[in-house]
């Protein structure tokens, strides 16, 4: 069983060639970063204001090259799945969370929150890891596999 919370789940897809990138900066120097205006409201806009500056001014770039990184052989071809879609993600645009997960197949659960919803609301994270577990648990006793 996997699960996914507000991240790309892309297959032949390239993270660059789907919509609903975040807004970044350094392309021409070859990596990407937040803006830092705009890092607390488009990463953490529900983390404490401490703990987004803090982010905001530790992020490491990454390379313009993972844009076009590519997964031959997703694992959500062949295991159950559960996604957890962020509504207020700046990051990961929801119609794009929503897509990535039906394509998947997966179970999905919904709640308002941003992309660091595991720093915002790590009950909520754990809930759908609890399922996702209890659930291939479930499944591993019946013989059943997707």
């Amino acid at each position: 069983m996997l699960a996914h919370a507000v991240r790309f789940r892309d297959h032949v897809e390239r993270v660059g060639s789907l919509d609903g990138k975040p807004k970044a900066t350094g392309f021409d120097q070859g990596f990407l970063m937040l803006d830092k205006a705009k890092f607390p409201e488009a990463f953490a806009a529900d983390v404490r204001p401490e703990v987004a500056t803090s982010w905001q001014n530790s992020q490491v770039p990454w390379g313009v090259a993972a844009l076009n990184g590519t997964i031959t052989d997703p694992a959500w071809r062949n295991k159950r799945s559960r996604y957890l879609s962020v509504t207020s993600d700046k990051m990961i645009a929801p119609p794009l969370q929503q897509f990535m997960a039906k394509r998947a197949n997966a179970t999905i659960a919904e709640t308002p929150g941003s992309h660091a919803i595991y720093v915002s609301q790590p009950a909520v994270v754990a809930r759908i890891i609890e399922q996702a577990a209890t659930a291939e648990e479930l499944a591993a006793t019946s013989g059943s596999l997707r």
